[in-house]
């Protein structure tokens, strides 16, 4: 019999790695960031068309390669990272599998041109699917510069199973943030089609977070420092009134590496314990330096996972920490009984400089003086006073003192028949409808009883409602008598430039958009100026997961997010108007089955079901 185990060609191994590693565009510009951070560049330059499906090119100006390193980095498991497996306990680069760039040569067309600093040329290669197509020298400059096109060209299945190019770029846009927040001291600038989306100089961390997120990020940041033997922390955290309900401001970094980790964040949210309302979550950006080998990176392709080794501890320090400066910088109430409140400075005075007592002397007053002066009277006073009450009285002089007895006086009636029920009365009670819980909504029909989930129920009307003005016809808006300044990050507004079309069709009127900051002079009818920042901040958290590439099915999901956010909630009272409302609304809708996420909207009950419950 013959063997059938043989080993795979070079080409099919990297396509099965490139599966692991390159997961979408997004994974492609992870890597090729990080190994320019790792060749120590201060100078980076991301360049991405069409979400990063026609190119992703990386520029730096870090050490570059020789011609034979430029050659082997494209081979599998060539790493200049580590030499011996006790190294991945002493890590301080990005990357050391040396599978990244091999995979990546798998699937696209490659463009390398690197060059070193003292060599007077340097090396430009191309790739396609693994295959050598040419190397020659060339006049560069110093550092390299990666292109990838054609992402997948090669295996159109994976082509296919990509996201709209909105979705794509926004993954892009994150991963380009986990990098460029990790490294503050290195120039980032990314171009997006042309357009300039990001211009990062060098600076702390403070700066880079706000140049990162917006200008009025930089009030929402509370400090965090501790250093212990186990771990050094340090970072900023939000204040609690600017919590979001999505997570897009969340971010740890364990050794200046981008990791993801539900225990730690559950040590963060019981720092805000009692501080948060339902649902929210808090912006965070900590930094965690521990010693190497007491954590394993080698744990998953994307290395976001780490293992720790005393995790325990870890909790505990961060949530202190954390606890720690929301109460310092009085973000958290302080728990002092005994404390007189009389005795704090008021916060505008905080900042005063003390003013000098001035002195008032009287210099009339004679502490020795026999005479004191006496209250008198004159007597014209006193007739004056009586001149005025005889004037007061002259007020009524001549009025007629006309009296009517009221015995002469008639009045029409008319004879009033009562009954037991009023005929108007019964027929308005069979339609009436009642509230249970807060929560369902009763009415009467023939045939036995209808339960309708209020909250379902309102989300159909406004689905269709919503849907119907951004397809159809354009919704009335009301003016706002002050226009409405609404702030988000530079990846948020750039949502909202896309969106902007089909807002306006639900009602929304923008003054203007610039790069972080929204002014709206409309709204819809159906929304108040207090609810606005809250639809549009669910509406881009919904999309963020991802939106179909037809414009009716992006429409829908707006429609949709909208319908979620501003449908009445469940324990929220209704008057019988109201029920009403909701009831004639339902059955008006072209589907009042279902609700926009296919759950059923109401239930029915027949006389019949009844009988059975009280058959004996």
């Amino acid at each position: 019999m013959s063997s059938i185990i043989q080993l795979l060609p070079d080409h099919v191994a990297n396509q099965i790695a490139a599966g692991e590693v390159v997961q979408r565009p997004a994974s492609v510009v992870k890597e090729l960031l990080e190994n320019a951070v790792d060749a120590k560049a201060t100078d980076i330059k991301l360049i991405v068309k069409d979400a990063g499906r026609s190119l992703i090119q990386v520029i730096d100006n870090g050490l570059g390669m020789n011609v034979i390193d430029a050659r082997m980095c494209f081979e599998r498991h060539a790493t200049s990272k580590i030499r011996h497996a006790e190294d991945l306990f002493s890590l301080y680069t990005k990357g050391f599998r040396g599978e990244a760039l091999a995979s990546i040569a798998a699937i696209a067309h490659v463009e390398l041109k690197t060059k070193q600093e003292q060599d007077e040329l340097g090396t430009h290669i191309i790739i396609e699917g693994s295959k050598f197509i040419s190397q020659d020298p060339s006049v560069l400059p110093k550092g390299t510069s990666f292109a990838v096109k054609n992402l997948f060209f090669n295996i159109p299945a994976r082509r296919n199973f990509l996201k709209s190019e909105t979705v794509e770029h926004r993954h892009i846009v994150d991963e380009f943030q986990r990098v460029a927040l990790a490294h503050p001291n290195i120039h980032f600038t990314f171009i997006h089609n042309g357009g300039e989306l990001f211009n990062l100089p060098s600076s702390n961390l403070r700066q880079r977070i706000v140049g990162m997120f917006s200008g009025k990020t930089n009030e929402k940041l509370v400090p965090i420092s501790e250093e212990t033997e186990i771990v050094k922390v340090q970072g900023f955290v939000s204040k609690p009134e600017f919590s979001k309900k999505n997570r897009s401001e969340q971010f740890f970094f364990v050794n200046n590496r981008y990791i993801k980790s539900g225990y730690l964040h559950h040590a963060v949210m019981a720092a805000y314990e009692g501080l948060l309302k339902d649902g929210m979550q808090p912006g965070y950006f900590i930094y965690l330096d521990v010693p190497p080998n007491t954590i394993d990176i080698n744990i998953h392709p994307t290395k976001t996972e780490i293992k720790f080794d005393d995790e325990h501890s870890l909790y505990a320090i961060l949530r202190s920490t954390v606890k720690h400066s929301l109460g310092q910088f009085n973000v958290a109430p302080v728990l002092d009984f005994e404390r007189d409140p009389n005795l704090d400075t008021p916060y505008h005075y905080q900042e005063k400089d003390a003013s000098v007592p001035l002195i008032q002397v009287d210099s009339n007053f004679n502490p020795f003086a026999q005479d004191k002066p006496t209250k008198t009277y004159s007597g014209s006073s006193f007739r004056d006073r009586k001149t005025e009450t005889a004037n007061w009285e002259s007020l009524y002089v001549g009025l007629k003192n006309d009296t009517q007895e009221i015995e002469h006086i008639t009045f029409e009636q008319d004879a009033v028949t009562s009954s037991l029920f009023n005929d108007n009365e019964i027929e308005e009670s069979k339609n009436r409808t009642y509230q249970i819980h807060k929560k369902y909504i009763v009415s009467s029909i023939k045939s036995g009883m209808m339960v309708i989930d209020q909250q379902r129920a309102h989300q159909r009307i406004l689905y269709e409602q919503y849907l119907k003005n951004i397809t159809v016809q354009q919704a009335s808006s009301q003016h706002l008598l002050f226009p409405l300044e609404l702030y988000f990050s530079v990846n948020e507004i750039e949502l909202i430039n896309e969106l902007k079309m089909s807002l306006e069709h639900t009602g929304f009127v923008f003054d203007s958009i610039e790069n972080d900051k929204l002014t709206i002079s409309g709204i819809p009818v159906s929304v108040s100026e207090s609810e606005v920042a809250i639809v549009l901040e669910e509406l881009m958290n919904d999309l963020h997961s991802g939106i179909p590439e037809s414009s009716f099915s992006l429409n829908d999901s707006i429609a949709k997010s909208m319908a979620r956010s501003l449908a009445v909630r469940t324990g929220t009272y209704l008057t019988e108007k109201e029920q009403e409302n909701i009831v004639n609304g339902l059955f008006a809708c072209k589907e009042p089955d279902v609700s926009p996420f296919n759950k059923p909207t109401f239930i029915t009950i027949s006389v019949d079901d009844l009988d059975k419950k009280f058959a004996i």
